[in-house]
């Protein structure tokens, strides 16, 4: 055994009586060699395919031995250069079977009646024709000895991934029974509009490598179905299988729980775009038949699962004449299912138009059929009659992604746009001892691509992350519209009614619940009155939610599948209490300026002391650690050239007069830019603290800033906070879509949304009161907030989530605005609309004693 190849030996004993059998190994990374009792049976490459040699001539009662050598490199390496960990080894079953059978089932549906047919095996192959004693029976449907070839119409509900409806069929074969479940779906493609049984359907998809933190690429079933439930749970109805076959039991899922699937062959050559593609395999006639194998192998194991839809040729494999060879094939062995590539701009060999990472404009265009024209005309033609999915977007790579909800409007509102599928489900975090989990050159490997594999919508362990929250908010199938006095319940299903849901009302003041009622509303959805809702103190605030009324397949009764919020009644105006002059109130005290238990550094005018509590600040701040989408997109290295991350506060005047006004001007060194800050304080009649700051900006700050607000440490003893504003989860301002208004507590630990590689995280926005033990801080009216018992600044020198030690002191970010988070990882930055310029703004906050 070395590095690059690993040597495996397995005893077995043999059930008495038993003769013949196939030996069958379902994945081995990347080129295996097996012996069985000695003899060479042959070898096989296709690391995610199918394989099976005849093994009945070498076995022999009682122990056998069954020997393979797998190699971490070969030829077919070439083919196989997904982003990805390169994991070698066997990672799927192998296992000796005796059955041979074979068939393939056709279940369309149509006009509320469900066709069945099915073709079983002539010598190995299957052209149609049949001979032999194979039969097929479907007893709930009352089928009973069909025939090969034989097409009947019966009475069938059919399947979509909302209504995963299965039927056990069984065939017998000359020498076996084979079990398999059933689904009357037909996929087609009209005036450029994909459709599931005659109806338009809306792809709301994810992208999902198969990976574990502590197994790697061997999966637990127990851990491929709670994938397949969270994604559920979470309002995913489609999955891309990024990039090669799944492990059978994955598809089984899909269709048993619903899911729709495009199947995806295991080809990428992408590492030959580093060198012009010269050389491409997928251009190359001598990898021809290896290409045809791998998609074959994948058709023929895949084909009676309901779930998929779509077979994909592969992905960033470039461009050449094999792709014809493997379309050329499926279509004519499968016509029922559309054929998807995304490499291929013209499109040639496909019946969709996808793409990756496209723009909201570019998607816009496309949707109105304005895209650019191919150079061919004929090609042009063709691809403007295709529906159009994007194969990956909105890059999932730590905080974010941003912009969910405009691609999905635009989704929503074009039927030539079929949708698409998130990059990517998982973080690829391998379990490691001394950085909770690594990424690319944590092993010292040369050549890698660092934290690139870390993009997933939940972390490695699966939990959820906010970005998945937000995803699931904008897949709702239910939407609601509030008017005076009711609200509207839109069925956003493609297929379900709304008859296993029921619809609860809450109605809530300053964040606590004052009343709650059930609403009752038609199958089809539609109006319902909303019962008179009682007074409270405060801001008063409506939601309506939409639970399941009974446990599912996937979930249980109660889940939240989607949920609508409207204001009732605004915040009442805090009444203004007299501001206490300076003979009173705001008093010089040796080095100090006092307001009561308050007070300020006489010489630089900061707060040192908030109601007996000992804090430094606040002070103005635009630096933020930057995400792995600030990174990627290039926003990290203007703001370091321009140096926001070492600002230099300067003092102009501290002035005492019946307010503290202190004028100071901040900027980063060797720059002309700069911003006045002028922090005006004064002590109200009620005993709190106000603080108001003007900012002009000094100079053309022609790029985005990370942030705008005030920064302030406090004693680390702080340990809660309790804010009415949006959450639970943190937001900014293309994201948080998953947020609502509230009352949340939190420890400040709580706080945190601990990304594999840690970066900017756990900003709550919207709020409007705070309170942090001793005192509270309310906004006028809102403000954006962060505490973390960690800087700015070893945030952003932190490469894994052990790199961050609490320190001494609580840090508490007070925010006026925060810049848009955006996909540019891979895709598009922040749209513009979510950019934050330096501009002249004030921010109101008022500190108080203990309560809000």
């Amino acid at each position: 055994q070395t590095a690059a190849d690993v040597f495996e030996r397995q005893e077995f004993d043999l059930p008495e009586g038993w003769t013949g059998g196939r030996l069958r190994f379902d994945g081995a990374d990347s080129f295996t060699r097996v012996w069985l009792n000695g003899h060479e049976l042959g070898f096989f490459t296709g690391s995610r395919l199918p394989s099976e040699f005849d093994a009945g001539a070498w076995l022999r009662p009682g122990r056998n031995v069954l020997a393979v050598r797998v190699h971490q490199w070969s030829a077919a390496s070439y083919l196989e250069d997904q982003d990805m960990w390169w994991l070698p080894g066997i990672f799927r079953d192998v296992t000796l079977t005796r059955s041979a059978a074979d068939v393939f089932v056709h279940a369309s549906y149509a006009d509320g009646r469900g066709t069945l047919s099915f073709e079983g095996p002539v010598d190995g192959s299957f052209d149609g024709s049949f001979e032999g004693p194979y039969t097929l029976s479907v007893p709930e449907l009352g089928v009973s000895g069909l025939e090969p070839g034989t097409e009947i119409t019966v009475g069938a509900e059919p399947w979509t991934a909302e209504t995963p409806r299965l039927y056990d069929a069984v065939v017998t074969a000359p020498e076996e029974t084979l079990r398999l479940r059933i689904g009357f779906r037909t996929i087609s493609i009209k005036d450029g509009v994909l459709l599931a049984n005659g109806r338009p359907l809306l792809l709301k998809g994810v992208n999902r490598h198969e990976f574990h933190p502590e197994h790697g690429r061997a999966v637990p079933y127990e851990t491929m179905r709670e994938d397949v439930l969270l994604m559920k749970r979470h309002n995913v109805n489609a999955v891309r299988t990024s990039h090669y076959p799944p492990h059978p039991d994955f598809l089984d899922l899909c269709d048993e729980l619903g899911l729709w699937v495009i199947d995806e062959c295991d080809l990428e050559t992408h590492g030959f775009g580093q060198v012009g593609w010269r050389a491409n395999p997928t251009d190359d006639p001598r990898y021809a038949d290896a290409l045809l194998d791998r998609m074959r192998r994948m058709v023929e194991r895949d084909k009676n699962h309901p779930s998929v839809i779509m077979w994909s040729l592969g992905n960033e494999a470039g461009v050449g004449r094999n792709l014809a060879v493997m379309s050329g094939w499926t279509r004519e062995r499968d016509p029922s299912r559309p054929l998807h590539y995304e490499g291929d701009r013209s499109c040639a060999h496909t019946d969709v138009y996808s793409r990756m990472y496209a723009s909201h404009a570019e998607v816009e265009a496309i949707g109105r059929l304005a895209e650019d024209p191919l150079d061919d005309p004929d090609l042009d033609a063709r691809r403007r009659a295709m529906p159009f999915l994007q194969c990956e977007y909105a890059h999932a790579m730590g905080n974010g992604p941003g912009g969910l909800a405009e691609y999905q409007e635009l989704f929503a509102r074009y039927p030539r746009l079929a949708g698409g599928f998130i990059w990517e489900w998982i973080d690829h975090g391998l379990t490691h001892p001394a950085y909770e989990y690594a990424y690319g050159g944590d092993y010292g490997e040369p050549v890698h691509d660092g934290n690139f594999v870390i993009d997933g919508l939940v972390f490695p362990d699966r939990t959820p992350s906010p970005g998945l929250l937000d995803l699931k908010k904008v897949f709702e199938p239910v939407t609601f519209e509030f008017g005076d006095g009711v609200v509207r319940v839109v069925n956003g299903y493609d297929f379900a009614d709304l008859a296993h849901l029921e619809f609860v009302a809450t109605v809530q003041a300053e964040g606590e619940t004052v009343a709650e009622h059930r609403l009752g509303l038609p199958a089809e959805g539609g109006e319902a009155k909303l019962p008179a809702t009682p007074g409270g103190a405060g801001e008063r605030w409506l939601t309506v939610r939409a639970v399941l009324a009974e446990d599912q397949p996937w979930g249980p009764a109660g889940h939240e599948v989607a949920w609508g919020q409207t204001l009732l009644t605004p915040a009442p105006s805090r009444p203004a209490a007299p501001l206490i002059g300076s003979a009173t109130g705001l008093v010089r005290d040796g080095g100090e300026i006092v307001a009561g238990d308050s007070a300020f550094d006489a010489g630089s005018g900061r707060l040192v002391r908030l109601f007996g509590l000992e804090v430094e600040g606040p002070r103005l701040d635009l630096w933020r650690a930057p995400t792995d989408n600030d990174r990627y997109g290039g926003l990290e290295g203007k703001w370091r050239a321009l140096g926001l991350h070492r600002l230099t506060h300067r003092v102009d005047a501290v002035e005492l007069g019946d307010a503290l006004t202190v004028r100071t001007r901040v900027a980063p060194a060797a720059t002309d830019l700069g911003l006045r800050a002028a922090y005006r304080w004064s002590l109200s009649g009620d005993g709190g603290l106000l603080l108001g700051l003007d900012i002009e900006p000094d100079g053309d700050w022609s790029d985005p800033i990370p942030r705008l607000g005030v920064t302030m440490t406090l004693p680390r003893s702080v340990g809660e906070v309790t804010w009415f504003g949006l959450g639970p989860g943190e937001a900014y301002p293309d994201t948080g879509l998953a947020t609502r208004i509230g009352r949340w507590t939190a420890t400040i630990e709580e706080l945190q949304t601990p990304y594999v590689h840690p970066q900017e995280n756990g900003h709550r926005a919207g709020v409007r009161w705070a309170r942090f033990g001793a005192f509270t801080v309310s906004g006028d009216p809102v403000f954006g907030m962060t505490a973390r018992r960690w800087s700015v600044d070893e945030l952003a020198a932190a490469r894994h989530r052990p790199d961050l030690v609490p320190g001494d002191r609580v840090h508490l970010h007070l925010d006026l605005a925060q810049q848009g988070i955006g996909t540019a990882t891979c895709g598009p930055g922040p749209l513009p609309q979510y950019d934050l310029k330096a501009r002249r703004a004030t921010f109101n906050l008022r500190f108080d004693r203990g309560t809000g």
